[in-house]
């Protein structure tokens, strides 16, 4: 496959709509691994892929109530050479046929492959796509109308903290699956010193019992 094959804009970032929603409204992003599915290190193996418990309940939730789902994920896996975009189009399809069978819908995915170690066109410092930046949410709040001030973003990481203040959302959603243990103390003293609101929860269902979103 080229990259014609697939959803990428301009800059190389997958970009894939799957519904748009009828008039602005806020959304619920989502980091993927680590968040919605087991952190294996480079998500590359269908047969590693299993939903973090609660995750499927939580997101038809938010279906439930007519918020968008919106994917947003780094995948330095890509920009590395570890595989290409192939591999990542096969995992999300199968991430979202499990997450249909369990009835929750993903409204949109964004990712980008761009990485400081990165080989070739994805060798990038910085850019402006990848969390801690706010590219991907950027693009989606264009794509969906999303009200971003009044959204939220769930992730297991500062960076998507980070992400999300950067991004203007309303707040974060810091749970302890994936990365979030190792992070925790430190999403606590950026919270503390950014004044941003962060809700903490053990998974992505006990995080967006804390959110607006889910009220």
């Amino acid at each position: 496959m080229t990259s014609g094959d697939f959803p990428l804009d301009q800059d190389g970032v997958w970009c894939e709509v799957y519904a748009r929603p009828d008039g602005r409204r806020p959304a619920l992003f989502l980091d993927r691994d680590g968040v919605i599915v087991e952190e294996t290190g480079y998500l590359r193996r269908v047969e590693d892929i299993a939903l973090i418990p609660g995750a499927a309940a939580a997101i038809a939730n938010a279906n439930a109530r007519g918020v968008p789902v919106v994917i947003v994920t780094n995948q330095a896996g890509i920009g590395r050479g570890m595989f290409g975009w192939d591999v990542f189009l096969t995992v999300q399809q199968t991430i979202n046929e499990r997450l249909t069978r369990e009835g929750a819908r993903i409204d949109a995915v964004y990712a980008t492959p761009h990485h400081s170690e990165g080989v070739g066109e994805f060798a990038h410092p910085n850019h402006p796509a990848r969390k801690p930046n706010p590219g991907m949410l950027l693009r989606a709040g264009t794509a969906l109308n999303i009200d971003l001030a009044a959204s939220w973003l769930a992730g297991d990481k500062l960076s998507d903290m980070e992400a999300a203040k950067n991004a203007g959302l309303a707040g974060g959603l810091h749970v302890l699956t994936g990365h979030g243990r190792s992070e925790r103390d430190r999403i606590l003293q950026w919270r503390a010193d950014n004044g941003f609101d962060v809700r903490l929860g053990g998974s992505l269902i006990e995080a967006m019992q804390l959110s607006i979103l889910a009220s």
